[in-house]
């Protein structure tokens, strides 16, 4: 499936060949504070088929492993993109927020539930309103 995608502002935009079938939802606590939110929804691309136009920040995690990985952001609007290996990256893992078709894109497995919000499996009982 292609898709596209942007930044909040518009600086920063893709296109990207992925796979529907292998869209994740980790909720590691990593994802959690670097997401602003309880989890995040990702998806790979092959880096032959990854087209960024404009220049995102970057911001190397190491983990615990010793593993590097490039977290890449718009500096203008501070919008998570994609991340991907340090150095010689052969895939970036798309995060789906700023996706154009992220509604078509619903995660397949899930990672990391042993750091996942306790409150998660209860969110569909919460009032809701179509808009604020």
């Amino acid at each position: 499936m292609n898709i596209s995608g942007a930044c909040h502002c518009g600086a920063i935009s893709f296109t990207a060949e992925i796979d529907p079938g292998a869209v994740v939802a980790c909720h590691c606590t990593d994802c959690q504070v670097m997401s602003g939110s309880p989890f995040r929804a990702i998806v790979m691309a092959p880096m032959e088929t990854f087209k960024l136009n404009g220049e995102p920040s970057r911001y190397v995690k190491v983990a615990d492993s010793g593993n590097r990985r490039a977290q890449m952001f718009c500096a203008d609007c501070g919008t998570p993109l994609f991340g991907m290996a340090a150095e010689n990256a052969t895939a970036v893992v798309i995060r789906l927020g700023c996706v154009a078709q992220r509604a078509a894109l619903k995660p397949v497995r899930q990672i990391w539930t042993h750091s996942a919000l306790p409150w998660l499996a209860e969110l569909g009982e919460v009032p809701a309103s179509p808009r604020q």
